[in-house]
């Protein structure tokens, strides 16, 4: 699919959808809870969807209402499944294109004693778990994986013992510190980690090991965990938040063209990283405030005259990097965001495919192992052209979709956008939102 963005002011009252990151690991906790969980609020979009098929192959009943998901868990302590075994043969989960999904089902799978099988999507056929499953194995998984990639199988049982576990992605110390806890009493994981990206996401997790009181020691910098087994999650209930890397989007399609705009659903004591985004408008200009109307809080956008450039690490927000690389496309000078290899291993090769996009709307590019710099002309995006639509291929990769959408608007002539659908991924309505034509 296809879409049309043409270049005009955006501004007014959004309210962001919820969060991918939570509605995901809730879907996971309250599967492996023994109880009835209600996740209110959640996002409903491709992967979580995934999501919720995959939890209902490891055993969870799923009930879909108006407003929330009720999840009746059937895991629960990893010790009851020891002697389960499947009549109907193994067990199959398809995870679409959702790494996370695959990432935590794994981990959840290598509790079982039965064998459960993973496929997915032609991304997640590009995306290597090689690390965690080096991990899983050391303990006690058995693994059956030709690359590292999908499709996998993989049964448990989960014997403890010491890892190590580098984490390019934050989402395979996240699967096991999930899974970990649920291992029989008297076993213990502990995981060395020499390498983390995306830090913000794993004290997200942590947080909900918090809330249930499950024990962990983790060293200041998350560079070892030990977790003990004999715990067990219990049911969770309560409203999904707004989500932080969704809500960077319409905030720079309000940027771009120059307008301010008010987003409604976030909190700004969450653990998401990406809410650095707000940030990184600040140091770029834009004036960030939150305000509380009633029982709900507000966080109004309003745009300088003109975008600073700059350097930005993007080491823990990978997720970032699309939508920035757009903002920054209308800032004078040059924009570095730095320290963000992992951003080559998402849906795409996030770095190479906005380099190469944005230079089909004029902007130049430099591109680096592990860094993307634009060179930005303020205003003047692609120079004087007025003629003809510029011509986008989103890669199927929702966040670079929706970048070039809110750079769209900025673009002196209309944009169209190969692979619209992707959206639906994580922000189902962005594309209509911003006004798109689908052609």
């Amino acid at each position: 699919m296809t879409a049309l963005i043409r270049p005009h002011p955006f501004t007014g009252l959004v309210k962001v959808p919820p969060s991918k990151s939570h509605t995901i690991r809730r879907l996971f906790i309250a599967t492996l809870a023994d109880g009835i969980s209600k996740i209110v609020h959640p996002l409903d979009s491709l992967d979580t969807r995934s999501c919720l098929s995959v939890c209902q192959t490891l055993g969870a009943e799923i009930s879909k209402h108006s407003e929330s998901w009720t999840v009746r868990g059937s895991t629960g302590h990893v010790a009851s499944l020891q002697n389960y075994s499947s009549a109907t043969g193994i067990k199959r989960c398809h995870v679409g294109d959702s790494g996370t999904t695959l990432f935590f089902g794994l981990a959840a799978a290598a509790l079982r004693a039965e064998p459960i099988a993973f496929d997915g999507g032609v991304q997640v056929h590009r995306r290597s778990a090689g690390p965690l499953l080096d991990a899983l194995t050391g303990l006690g998984a058995s693994v059956e994986s030709s690359s590292g990639c999908t499709p996998i199988t993989i049964k448990g049982p989960w014997k403890g013992g010491k890892v190590v576990l580098p984490c390019p992605t934050s989402q395979y110390l996240s699967a096991l510190l999930l899974a970990a806890p649920l291992a029989p009493t008297g076993v213990i994981t502990e995981i060395d980690v020499p390498l983390l990206n995306e830090k913000p996401y794993i004290e997200m997790t942590l947080s909900y090991l918090d809330s249930q009181n499950i024990p962990y020691k983790a060293a200041t910098d998350f560079s070892h965990f030990t977790i003990p087994g004999g715990n067990s999650w219990k049911p969770l209930s309560g409203p999904v938040p707004g989500d932080f890397s969704s809500a960077a989007f319409p905030a720079a399609a309000a940027v771009i063209s120059g307008e301010p705009v008010t987003l409604l659903g976030l909190d700004p004591a969450d653990t998401q990283g990406d809410k650095a985004f707000f940030n990184f408008l600040e140091k770029m200009g834009c004036r960030v405030e939150w305000k509380k109307d009633s029982a709900e809080w507000q966080l109004m956008v309003s745009p300088p005259q003109s975008l600073k450039s700059g350097e930005f690490d993007l080491n823990a927000t990978p997720d970032l990097l699309p939508v920035m690389a757009a903002v920054a496309c209308f800032a004078q000078g040059e924009t570095a965001l730095v320290n963000v290899a992992s951003a080559r291993i998402k849906e795409t090769d996030r770095i190479a495919v906005m380099a190469g996009e944005l230079e089909k709307l004029g902007v130049k590019t430099t591109e680096k192992p592990d860094a993307l710099i634009i060179h930005g002309a303020g205003k003047n995006l692609a120079g004087s052209r007025t003629v003809g639509n510029f011509r986008t291929d989103g890669r199927l990769d929702h966040r670079v979709v929706m970048a070039l959408a809110c750079a769209a608007l900025g673009c002196p002539s209309p944009v169209e956008i190969a692979g619209a659908e992707s959206v639906e991924t994580t922000y189902p309505g962005f594309l209509e939102l911003l006004g798109a034509e689908y052609v």
